[in-house]
């Protein structure tokens, strides 16, 4: 059975650990963020800087980041990450006691301008742990295992980022706004002892003695040669960028729309969580049965149709079932597609190519925050808020329909 994984691999138990404490406080995060911009101002460019900044690292620092996992201890990666997160999260903190009372009113653009600055921050720490978890993942399961046990690390990544964290963000910020944020830095600190405490293999044939330029390279090369990963990562990048410009405005779709509060949006995202989880745990048995090539375009099909119904709809229920189908295909793309890279690229060069999978893959999300930004604040003015909402979801279902055109056509994933 799968679950034995977890009881008879200490290393892996403990990594499973450090993503679920460190999930958490990105979850609290993920509904606290947005919803702090919010109340600082409710100008839509301002709460798509935010995003923007949060996605930004993705672009700017995968490609280094790539050849440090390489070059470096990757467990020491992960732990400094988490507790840089950690001392973050206390500076939003401080940024709340040195501000103005909330809602802040129109006198508060550094407030957004730091908060940008610490959410850009906060992102480039997770980069880094991010790409280092997924690389060190394969030195500590058999590659049969693969599919598993990136199956479990997604689920309990969706339970407490998703299912658990935006819910007790809204509690947290009844509370007191700074409540979610100290919540946030207990939770990384967590993360960063269970990682501490793994017992990692000793790598070898470690060192690279090439400069960095070199070095990257050498992994860029590797990619190209291996068309199907870098086809991948592109279609991973317009897909999470199409998916960014969804996820920016659906917190003032769910405010202004929906008339949800704080509580209410947070527990509307456990939706999206549910599906997550479902889609962690199925996707292994679909990927069984289905195999890599039919398993991806069954993904994209099933992300492509929902976020229409959100030109259409203003209940509450439609609006979940759209995020839990959305994020459960999303999520079989992902156990697919992450354990064919891990399975096919050489230890000694994953950190690099999956640095330079993720600089498209992920690179790519702030330009859709931006790109949101810059519709709506050209088409409010036109059509009004509530239409421009809604039709920016009717143009990311759209794309993600051309995705699936794209794939069904074009796409070719070998069995490994």
């Amino acid at each position: 059975m799968a679950w034995l994984l977890l009881k008879q691999n200490r290393n892996y138990r403990l990594l499973f650990s450090g993503a679920g404490a460190s999930n958490l406080s990105d979850g609290v995060g993920a509904l606290a963020f947005p919803w702090l911009a919010t109340l600082i101002s409710t100008n839509p460019f301002d709460l798509a800087l935010v995003a923007f900044a949060t996605r930004l690292p993705w672009f700017l620092l995968s490609l280094p980041v790539g050849v440090i996992t390489d070059r470096a201890d990757r467990q020491r990666l992960m732990v400094r990450a988490d507790l840089v997160r950690m001392g973050l999260a206390f500076g939003v903190v401080a940024l709340i006691a040195a501000g103005p009372p909330l809602p802040a009113g129109e006198n508060a653009t550094w407030m957004i301008t730091a908060l940008a600055g610490l959410a850009f921050l906060m992102g480039a720490a997770e980069v880094v742990r991010d790409n280092a978890a997924q690389t060190a993942l394969p030195s500590l399961v058999e590659k049969r295992d693969l599919e598993s046990a990136n199956g479990q690390i997604w689920s309990i990544e969706q339970i407490m980022g998703s299912f658990v964290g935006p819910p007790l963000a809204g509690l947290l910020i009844a509370l007191a706004v700074p409540a979610p944020f100290l919540f946030e830095a207990i939770g990384f600190a967590l993360a960063a002892f269970a990682v501490w405490a793994i017992a990692f293999p000793p790598r070898l044939n470690r060192g690279l003695p090439a400069g960095f330029w070199v070095e990257l390279i050498e992994g860029a090369k590797w990619i190209r040669q291996h068309g199907v990963l870098l086809q991948l990562a592109i279609m991973l990048g317009l897909m999470n960028a199409l998916s960014l410009a969804a996820m920016t405005y659906l917190v003032l779709f769910a405010q202004e729309i929906l008339t949800l509060e704080a509580v209410g949006y947070g527990i509307l995202l456990t939706a999206g969580a549910a599906g997550g989880v479902t889609g962690g745990l199925c996707g292994p048995w679909i990927a069984a049965r289905l195999g890599p090539q039919q398993s991806v375009i069954l993904a994209l099909f099933g992300m492509a149709l929902p976020f229409s119904l959100l030109y259409l709809t203003s209940s509450v229920l439609v609006v979940g079932a759209v995020l839990f189908a959305g994020i459960l295909f999303g999520m079989l793309w992902n156990v697919v597609t992450v354990s064919y890279r891990q399975r096919v690229v050489p230890d000694l060069l994953l950190g690099r190519v999956n640095s330079i999978y993720r600089f498209f893959g992920w690179g790519m999300m702030p330009l859709g925050a931006l790109a949101s930004g810059a519709f709506m604040a050209w088409a409010e003015p036109e059509m009004g808020r509530e239409l421009a909402l809604r039709v920016l979801y009717l143009g990311v279902s759209g794309g993600l329909g051309l995705m699936f055109l794209y794939g069904l056509c074009c796409l070719r994933l070998p069995r490994t």
